[in-house]
């Protein structure tokens, strides 16, 4: 049950990581950023509702309230995640998006949830450095990564503990199916006002509407329940470790795939970033 669980878990972050490879290649065929993400959760919705089908179960308030701010977080990491790829790369997209435990961190600190601690102080410190060398942060002549991708990737990953927070909350008053649906439900209530209305009607008459059906089959339908089901079935430190199997994925996809680039230096930055987190990850359990 114990390796089941992980090979979910590395599944779902397999398919995730795709699909951060699958809003590149739909961006170079011209669609925008937002369209895309609306597609991925909007289709998302259609898997988890039949989830829900096979196994249905009830709502609560509390349930409903945690759920609204899951979707919120759903909302902003698919967005901020896909404008971050366009403006970035998949790769430094995918890496800024696992920068989320530091935002926990720091957000525990400022309430009190949490002490800080040297070792603490020295992981954020260090993703800060990982997070400036492989954004090239310290070149200011560079042009690989924009600002507004590294604030937008750094977005995702305040959006994904924003979600991962909201989860956290209705699990306790509520079934995963339940929370999911509803989030999915927020998410695509939210994102119509701000996309290209139009935009995303044309999709269903292009030759790209199959694309966009896979990336929210294998970027939220699919991967969602996986990693659901892998939590279950082993560790939360097991399962977070095992989830770096997403930006790994996403920047093999971008190299080989898309012809993206990394050099020497981002590419040490990128690993400092994900060994942090996952000291961190390891050490909180």
């Amino acid at each position: 049950m114990h390796f089941g669980g992980i090979a979910y878990v590395i599944l779902a972050a397999i398919f995730w990581g795709l699909s951060g490879g699958l809003n590149g290649f739909l961006m170079d065929r011209g669609w925008d950023p937002l369209v895309i993400s609306f597609y991925r959760g909007f289709i998302g919705l259609i898997g988890v509702s039949i989830w829900y089908a096979l196994k249905p179960t009830g709502w609560n308030k509390k349930l409903l309230l945690w759920s609204l701010v899951a979707g919120i977080g759903v909302a902003g990491n698919f967005t901020f995640y896909a404008v971050s790829i366009s403006e970035a790369s998949i790769a430094v997209a995918a890496t800024l998006m696992y920068t989320a435990p530091i935002f926990v961190l720091l957000i525990s600190f400022i309430f009190n949830i949490e002490k800080a601690t040297l070792f603490k102080w020295l992981a954020i410190g260090a993703v800060i450095a990982g997070v400036v060398l492989m954004t090239e942060a310290y070149d200011m002549g560079s042009e690989s990564v924009t600002l507004f991708g590294i604030l937008t990737g750094l977005g995702a990953g305040l959006s994904y503990a924003l979600f991962l927070f909201g989860f956290k909350k209705a699990a306790e008053h509520g079934e995963p199916q339940s929370i999911l649906m509803t989030a999915f439900l927020t998410f695509s209530i939210i994102l119509p006002f701000f996309m290209d209305l139009d935009e995303a009607l044309s999709v269903v008459t292009s030759s790209d509407l199959l694309w966009m059906i896979l990336l929210g089959v294998v970027g939220a339908g699919i991967s969602f329940y996986l990693y659901v089901e892998g939590l279950e079935r082993t560790s939360p430190t097991m399962a977070s470790v095992s989830a770096m199997v997403e930006p790994v994925t996403a920047s093999l996809f971008g190299v080989l795939v898309m012809s993206e680039t990394l050099n020497v230096i981002q590419m040490a930055g990128m690993g400092i970033i994900l060994a942090t987190v996952t000291a961190l990850n390891v050490k909180k359990e």
